[in-house]
């Protein structure tokens, strides 16, 4: 990988935090409406599904260096894009986001912050869910290459993030 991203994650009672911080030489982004295509650009994504099985309904949330955010309801019956739908007018509620520029160039660091309650209902907090993380680092230039990157790679050519099976797990320790 040419642009390096570390992400941390973080839990409370109430919400799971998660930061990314991207070394770029030219963060950018051009879209300025919530839900619009960010993965277009560049982007950093987190899938996210309670339970331990692979998921069939997860959400979805990105967030842009320029502050943009799409969130989705993404229903997989089949666990790829055949018959896939996603919901872009479902809006993760209490959802929190920060965007940052950090160190030399264009470095950038992404939080979210999302309410547990907005994935699992009123229900009791699962111990486990399935999770991916990714970023999508796009030249701004046409003809340059997009470097696509995952915490558990998806293992398919071209980049396609939205693979359930390959989804990690993430325990809560409680």
């Amino acid at each position: 990988m040419r642009w390096p991203t570390r992400v941390r994650l973080g839990w409370q009672a109430d919400r799971l935090r998660v930061r990314f911080d991207c070394a770029d030489e030219d963060a950018w982004g051009t879209l300025t409406r919530r839900d619009s295509p960010l993965w277009t650009e560049e982007v950093v994504e987190l899938f996210l599904a309670p339970g331990d099985a692979t998921p069939r309904r997860y959400f979805e949330l990105e967030l842009a260096p320029t502050g943009i955010v799409f969130d989705a309801r993404v229903e997989s019956p089949r666990g790829d894009r055949h018959g896939m739908s996603v919901d872009p007018d479902w809006n993760c509620p209490g959802l929190e986001t920060q965007v940052e520029r950090t160190g030399a160039g264009s470095d950038w660091a992404a939080t979210l912050s999302i309410p547990w309650r907005a994935c699992c209902g009123g229900g009791p907090l699962p111990r486990r869910w399935r999770l991916n993380l990714y970023r999508i680092e796009r030249p701004r230039f046409p003809g340059a290459l997009p470097e696509h990157s995952a915490w558990s790679p998806t293992l398919v050519s071209p980049a396609d993030f939205h693979r359930p099976a390959r989804f990690g797990h993430l325990e809560l320790l409680y």
